[in-house]
């Protein structure tokens, strides 16, 4: 019987819709000092055992067990879909990588908390062996707090997971000795982390009094991020994170003069990033700024190692071209021990693109993404597997990433 023959069978012949809502009480009930709900969560937890006992006793032990937890875990769609999957690709992923703002979590649907169901069905993957790098371009002491505090410490310190911070600037793994923390801005050219410096120096202290007052100066170590003082996404916000844009840009170029004998280095940055992208042009142009047409040549070496991004109306920053989510990842994944990485990506912005895109070139994995993703992100989810799931779902494709690598136990055994 094929592994498809199986799931017809599975998703036919039992009541799999009551089987995971049982799993769902059992493992996300919360624990209350109450008998009346301790003899609750009992009576679920023998309905669970008996409906995966007719499973396995249909299908047999080994084969049983594992189909119970594919129809514990995921709906029909969802574990066929993983099939077709484990069909087109050969293999299961072997890591998780996963953004955290808007793709685990969702100011819009979650209140920006990573929902309790997510946060189970991480522990769910580190039990399979799963290893779990976190993708962020948050800094590293903000991850490591929701970390312990949704996944636990022991999980966190265990080995099997990592946090690529400040989208690449850093990776951090605790449990792996000397290579726990990796600075990986600690290797770039000296021209580069100079002007970085430079920047991080005069952001705030030399800022127009709007930036001032109106931005802080995110708590990163290496990456230069201003964050405006106002709400997220506010006419506010736009207005002096266009302005903090500016007066970025004239630093950068400031350095950058310094650096190669040009003259005009602020127009010449303006210029360069401007042209490179529209969404910096725009801010550049409402921040009543203007962009030269030409750029002079001896900057242009360095200006490319130099990346500026604009969030709209969230903030305005500048990294280090090579200090990438993607060459994070690579990092990361070195640390674990992951020879043959065949990731499943998770993200919404243009950084994680990057980290998609790697995946794809080195065919070292799947991508999902939010249906509120930037453009270019929905346009690469698309194009490959359509792994697309609603705001506030990350669950939705973990479930389907959790019945992939069951299934391709299983297939392994049939073997």
């Amino acid at each position: 019987m094929t592994l498809y023959d199986r799931l017809y069978e599975l998703y036919g012949e039992f009541d799999t819709e009551s089987l995971r809502a049982y799993r769902e009480f059992v493992d996300l009930f919360p624990p209350l000092d109450s008998r009346v709900a301790l003899d609750r969560w009992d009576e679920a937890n023998d309905d669970l055992s008996e409906r995966r006992d007719r499973i396995e006793r249909a299908f047999g032990p080994v084969a049983g067990e594992t189909l119970a937890e594919v129809a514990a875990m995921a709906d029909r769609e969802s574990a066929f879909t993983a099939l077709d999957l484990h069909g087109k690709y050969g293999r299961a992923p072997n890591a998780l990588v996963l953004d955290v703002d808007e793709t685990l979590r969702s100011a819009g649907d979650t209140d920006n908390e990573i929902p309790r169901e997510t946060l189970h069905l991480l522990t769910e993957f580190a039990e399979l062996g799963v290893p779990l790098v976190i993708c962020t371009g948050q800094t590293l002491e903000n991850v490591k707090g929701f970390l312990i505090q949704g996944l636990g410490n022991e999980l966190v310190h265990s080995g099997d997971v990592s946090v690529v911070y400040e989208a690449g600037a850093g990776v951090f793994t605790p449990g792996s000795g000397a290579d726990t923390k990796r600075l990986l801005y600690d290797e770039l050219e000296d021209d580069v982390r100079g002007t970085v410096d430079y920047v991080r120096d005069g952001i705030l202290h030399e800022a127009p009094e709007r930036v001032r007052r109106g931005c802080h100066l995110q708590g990163n170590e290496f990456n230069v991020t201003l964050k405006p003082n106002y709400e997220t996404g506010s006419d506010d916000a736009e207005a002096v994170i266009d302005e903090a844009m500016v007066h970025l840009l004239g630093l950068v170029g400031e350095a950058v003069e310094e650096r190669t004998d040009i003259e005009d280095g602020p127009a010449a940055a303006r210029a360069y990033y401007g042209d490179a992208d529209p969404e910096i042009e725009g801010a550049i142009s409402r921040a009543g700024g203007d962009v030269p047409e030409t750029v002079p040549e001896a900057a242009v070496p360095l200006f490319e190692r130099l990346e500026v991004a604009l969030y709209r109306a969230d903030a305005a920053e500048l990294a280090a071209a090579d200090l990438h989510k993607a060459a994070g990842v690579e990092a990361s994944l070195e640390v674990l021990g992951i020879d043959d990485p065949f990731v499943c990506v998770m993200g919404d912005s243009k950084s994680d693109l990057r980290v998609m895109e790697w995946a794809e070139q080195h065919e070292a994995g799947v991508s999902a993404a939010p249906e509120h993703s930037s453009a270019n992100v929905l346009d690469h989810v698309r194009a490959t597997d359509d792994l697309v799931f609603a705001p506030g779902g990350a669950a939705d494709v973990l479930r389907t990433m959790y019945a992939w690598r069951c299934l391709a136990d299983l297939d392994d055994l049939d073997d």
